[in-house]
Order: structure tokens, then sequence, then C-alpha cells
């Protein structure tokens, strides 16, 4: 009887480790290798979620400027390392309040519960902090633009995203000029 046992069990553990590695799998392949931070797809899951459970969601374009001068003044690992940092501080400042994604590029995402619980000057201080590269201080300053989902007509995540993106371009426009947040 133990050997029957034995014997139905086997199959079931190595469909359990199979599911194991699947589940991993697809975490792993709805990430950024370089960022760790959500593709679109994982997070667009995660920002629909978020604007249907809580109706003061904001949603957050960040695109970084001056990237590509970085990138050919420096070198891509120099743009990779800011990729990486721009992340981490976006990452960071969403906590448990959001959730941040990299569309491509230069281009981050982010999510956030309650946009009147996060501090949207930490976060533009957060992006302007330099990169400390290979014994040399880079200078980093993204762009932000803003979209309070409450204040959009039609409530879904591509009109907040379309908003967002305006924003960020408005404050991309006055960059020489001023602030770089937007909303």
């Amino acid at each position: 009887m133990e050997l029957q046992l034995a014997a139905s069990l086997v199959p079931l553990l190595g469909w359990a480790v199979h599911g194991g590695i699947l589940t991993r799998r697809l975490a792993t392949a709805r990430r950024d290798p370089l960022t760790g931070l959500h593709i679109r797809a994982g997070w667009t899951a995660r920002a629909e979620h978020c604007i249907r459970r809580h109706p003061t969601a904001a949603v957050l374009l960040v695109d970084l400027d001056h990237f590509k001068t970085l990138n050919d003044t420096h070198g891509h690992a120099a743009g990779d390392a800011a990729l990486v940092t721009t992340a981490d501080r976006l990452r960071a400042w969403c906590g448990r309040n959001g959730t941040a994604g990299r569309l491509g590029g230069d281009e981050f995402v982010a999510v956030v519960r309650d946009l009147a619980a996060v501090d949207l000057d930490a976060l533009t201080t957060a992006l302007h902090q330099p990169l400390h590269y290979d014994g040399v201080s880079l200078p980093l300053a993204a762009s932000v633009g803003v979209c309070v989902v409450a204040e959009l007509p039609v409530r879904t995540l591509p009109d907040a995203l379309a908003a967002a993106d305006a924003a960020m371009y408005a404050a991309k426009g006055r960059s020489r000029r001023g602030p770089r947040l937007s909303r």
C-alpha cells in the first residue's frame, strides 16, 4: 500500500515543482531584466486594479531628461546605471502606496492609491539627485507628468496615461524655466 501511495505522489510532486517553475518564469517575464520593475503588461494589470479600487488614484509618467546625452558622453553602462537608479528611486517613492513600472527606454510609470498620501516634491527631489558612477558625479533630471484619475471624465487607465503624458511633455517644455513636475 505504501508503494502505491508513493507511486501516486511522485507525479503530483512533479506537477507541483513544474507549476512553481512556471509561476517564477511568468513573474520574471513581467519584469524588466535591467531594473526589476514591472514591464507594461504587469504594471497595467496592477494599475487597472488600483484605479478600480481607489478613487483617489493617480498615474504618473516619468521621462529622464538628457538621457541620450548621458549615454553618448559616458557610455551605455552609465546609461544603464541611470536607469537602475531612477527605477530604485521611483520604487522607493511608491513604497506600499503604489506600483512603479518601466515602459521602455528612459520612460517610467507609476500608479499610487492616493495622491494626497505621497509627496510629489520628494519624488522630484529624488529624481534630480546626481548619480555617482565610476568615480564621477553625473547629473540626473526627469520630467514628471501626473494625472489624478478622479478628475477625468472617463476613469480609464488609457485616458489617465494620455493625460499624464501630456502633463509630462508640458513639464519637459518648462524644464529650463522652472519645475519639472506637472499636473
